[in-house]
């Protein structure tokens, strides 16, 4: 007895031999796009407010030429020289036009406020572009059942200057209106200032 004869499946190959091409294409594209790398500016150390670029403070860096960010062109190093910085900003930044001109701190709803303090008040390591934690202690004289709590508030550093006896440095906090308020309240040997996880460095 002669056996029906089997059923062709070309369509299923076909349909097969199209996806495995399609996703080698779609490979491609992407590792190409992902490849696409263009040379731009990017700060060199850190900058605050207001500073005028130096070519010390630049150099050349590769990124993602789809980022949809408008960066800076290393062509443009001659034009980038020379402009202030809008805002305190850590090394490594990359520059686009909106990082350069008129400062922009603090925004609406911010304030800056300064503090004076003493070496063990601070990480030593502590610059602009950082985020920090700012406590304020109860103060030493209160007993144990009248103290008050400790006082914390986010701040964003924005300049970090030594006085001249390198015994004070005084330090920029960009924060809310109201906690810099009642930071500038504060009795300064109460104030700590503590770096906290993803502190922009």
């Amino acid at each position: 007895m002669t056996s029906a004869p089997r059923p062709r499946r070309l369509p299923y190959l076909l349909v097969g031999l199209l996806l495995i091409l399609g996703c080698t294409a779609g490979g491609v594209v992407v590792a190409t796009t992902v490849g696409h790398q263009e040379p731009v500016l990017v700060l060199a150390r850190s900058v605050t407010v207001g500073q005028v670029l130096s070519d010390e403070d630049l150099r050349e860096a590769s990124v993602s030429a789809d980022s949809g960010l408008a960066f800076i062109p290393v062509q443009s190093r001659a034009e980038a020289e020379g402009q202030p910085v809008a805002y305190s900003l850590p090394a490594g930044t990359p520059l686009t036009e909106d990082l350069l001109g008129e400062a922009h701190i603090p925004p609406t709803g911010q304030a800056v406020a300064a503090v004076g303090l003493k070496a063990g008040q601070f990480p030593p390591g502590v610059q602009p572009g950082n985020h920090v934690v700012v406590v304020v202690a109860p103060s030493n004289g209160s007993s144990a059942s009248t103290a008050s709590p400790s006082s914390a508030w986010d701040a964003s550093v924005t300049d970090v200057r030594n006085d001249s006896t390198d015994q004070i440095t005084v330090i920029s906090l960009q924060m809310t209106q109201g906690d810099a308020r009642r930071l500038a309240a504060a009795p300064t040997g109460q104030i700590s200032v503590v770096m906290v996880h993803g502190g922009g460095k």
